[in-house]
């Protein structure tokens, strides 16, 4: 019989008890998506002088208040800005300067005309024919961020614009939480390497292949120990590698209460084992362990692999953003869409059932279609865009009910 039942959001509390893993300093150039192990102080102001951001004159703001069309303001071209260098000479009343966008704020200038604004009447005059407000068309000193700011929490994912802030400031290394490496375990007589031809009773192995790709989706490296028969030695020996050398361990079959099931019997051979979870309040993937070894963490999946994912993407994908660095990681790391559900749905009480659904869009509104089938058969998940939860206290969805769709991935809607 299953032991330590747990609820899901017992599950969850569970897993939150394990922290991000260790932390490495790398390159920004390989730091897209990675997630910052503390806080980054800018070290400096940014820009660090004040510069242009239109083509066109540097001035004194009030001399050209009253300009226009009818009135322009006539000033004298006292020089022009070098590209890359501190302007020599400086903006007096009544004089300009030339300056291209990017250019540095000359001294005495507050304000840039844009070119389309100004008219040249000869060598040394132009003719402004618009009045231009004080920093209007300036990027000053620090406008960015000032010497001392805060740039990035602790646990922020660095996007493209974010690694283009850190070069900005001269930043060419950052510290960032490691990947966490999950070493995989697939088990089973019947279950034989893809290249092979079944014999009758024989799959191959589906496993391995969807939960290393998901650890890649989730921003995990897999590590694949391979198949591995339903013998306690030849279990033993692999999970114990894997725990040496990963952050957490992924065992696929042998994890229900058959006499040839084995997980718990291996796991509890390793010392200061701990049995967290044995059977979750939800179908599919009841059949799911948890453990506690030293201080990583051990996943029992069902060998089935609609009810392995089905629990990867409950439990798992917030576990690895856990290790990854998002503290505060729980069921926000999941996309979610809203649609209307097609039809009604039973199910049974006192557990969580997560139907796999087809999203069609039809007049500019989002419908889920239940897909159905055994656990067994991949064929569900192929067909299916997600998962919706039926909670353990109700019996059921309704047709044409609002419901929260858990993506397995992007969804394009028609246009």
């Amino acid at each position: 019989m299953f032991f330590k039942v747990k609820t899901p959001e017992e599950v969850i509390e569970i897993l939150n008890g394990f922290g991000p893993i260790s932390m490495e300093t790398i390159p920004i150039s390989e730091a897209l998506t990675r997630i910052l192990s503390s806080e980054v102080v800018s070290e400096e102001d940014m820009p660090g002088f004040s510069r242009s951001s239109m083509d066109g004159y540097a001035v004194r703001a009030k001399d050209t208040f009253g300009a226009s069309d009818s009135l322009p303001a006539f000033l004298e071209l006292a020089g022009e800005v070098v590209m890359g260098r501190e302007p020599e000479g400086s903006v007096v009343s009544g004089k300009v300067m030339r300056i291209s966008t990017g250019g540095m704020i000359p001294d005495g200038a507050d304000a840039v005309v844009m070119l389309e604004y100004c008219h040249s009447i000869d060598e040394k005059t132009i003719e402004v024919s618009r009045t231009v407000a004080p920093l209007e068309n300036v990027i000053g000193k620090g406008d960015d961020f000032r010497k001392g700011d805060v740039i990035f929490k602790k646990g922020a994912v660095l996007r493209p614009q974010d690694i283009g802030l850190l070069a900005g400031l001269g930043m060419q290394n950052i510290s960032v939480y490691k990947k966490p490496k999950v070493g995989i375990i697939s088990t089973g007589d019947e279950v034989i390497p893809i290249d092979q031809k079944p014999e009758p009773g024989q799959v191959r192995d589906i496993n391995s292949y969807t939960l290393s790709a998901f650890c890649l989706q989730a921003g995990a490296v897999p590590v694949n120990m391979g198949l591995c028969k339903d013998n306690f030695e030849e279990m033993r020996k692999k999970a114990g590698k894997v725990l040496e050398d990963c952050d957490t361990v992924l065992i696929s079959g042998g994890s229900s209460v058959g006499s040839r099931d084995m997980t718990v019997k291996v796991l509890e051979s390793f010392e200061g084992m701990e049995l967290l979870v044995h059977g979750i309040a939800i179908s599919p993937g009841k059949p799911t362990i948890i453990a506690r070894i030293g201080r990583k963490a051990v996943f029992g999946l069902p060998g089935h692999v609609a009810s392995a994912m089905v629990v990867a993407e409950i439990f798992l994908k917030p576990f690895l953003a856990r290790l990854a660095g998002k503290i505060r990681a729980s069921g926000d790391v999941r996309q979610s869409l809203q649609a209307k559900l097609e039809r009604n749905v039973e199910s049974t009480g006192g557990r969580d059932d997560y139907i796999r659904v087809k999203l069609r869009e039809r007049d500019g509104k989002l419908f889920a279609e239940p897909v159905f089938g055994k656990s067994g058969l991949i064929s569900t998940l192929v067909e299916a865009d997600g998962l919706v939860k039926i909670d353990r206290n109700t019996e059921g969805l309704y047709k044409g009910q609002t419901v929260s769709v858990m993506l397995f991935g992007p969804f394009e809607q028609e246009e």
